[in-house]
């Protein structure tokens, strides 16, 4: 049986990686981005952590009747006090400067040395399943319950993912892949080069999203998605 998941972005390279992940579970799956289904609006991301976050943007696609896919992702730096956290993307005040944002992070970690310079990419990846698909959630990857009351929906229909990569933020851009921080963010398991120096594939291996894919990968099996 199609399954046809929407994911809550119309940004290009986190489609492809999506897609590239998503459809390698089953050729019973099929990704479309938020603008295929004629919604071209802003989602306002208002809530205080990933997982509100994700949320709020996979509900938009779920309530048109769709499987609503999103993720919120962002780099949290230890020395930072967790910062830029959920405001990554608009770090330096407008969203979507990647650059401006690199620059912000690198002048605020400028007397910070290498080795309190640790860090985190996070994703959580939310997945809201209409009633009439008659899908259930695994208890362990139900959404939070007091986040499920404060949006009206019932958690059974909500998947909730958490996947985290640990680096080290370089002291200046590296690499020509990738987007956002990932010429700053330093990989351990390939020899400290960022995640811009890497292949898609090698970045999918190690990253905060590929790994989060992995449980997710696990849980779409067990509720015999795309089989």
């Amino acid at each position: 049986m199609m399954r046809t998941f929407v994911l809550a972005s119309n940004n290009k390279k986190k489609i492809a990686e999506f897609g590239t992940i998503l459809t390698s579970f089953s050729s019973d799956i099929q990704v479309l981005p938020i603008s295929a289904i004629d919604f071209h609006g802003d989602i306002e991301e208002n809530g205080t952590s990933f997982e509100e976050n994700s949320l709020i943007k996979a509900l938009v696609p779920a309530g048109m009747g769709y499987i609503g896919m999103a993720d919120d992702s962002g780099l949290t730096v230890d020395a930072l006090d967790g910062a830029p956290g959920i405001y990554s993307a608009r770090y330096a005040g407008e969203h979507g400067d990647d650059k401006s944002n690199r620059d912000l992070l690198l002048e605020n970690l400028k007397t910070v040395p290498a080795e309190k310079r640790g860090g985190a990419f996070v994703c959580v990846i939310t997945m809201v399943f209409p009633a009439e698909t008659g899908l259930t959630v695994p208890e362990k990857y139900r959404i939070d319950a007091a986040l499920a009351e404060k949006y009206g929906v019932n958690p059974v229909q909500v998947l909730s993912i958490r996947g985290e990569s640990r680096g080290v933020i370089g002291y200046e851009e590296k690499g020509e892949g990738g987007f956002g921080y990932d010429c700053l963010f330093c990989c351990p398991d390939y020899n400290n080069r960022t995640f811009a120096e890497i292949t898609q594939e090698e970045k999918n291996a190690v990253s905060h999203r590929g790994r989060a894919m992995e449980i997710l990968r696990q849980v779409l099996t067990e509720m015999r998605i795309g089989q």
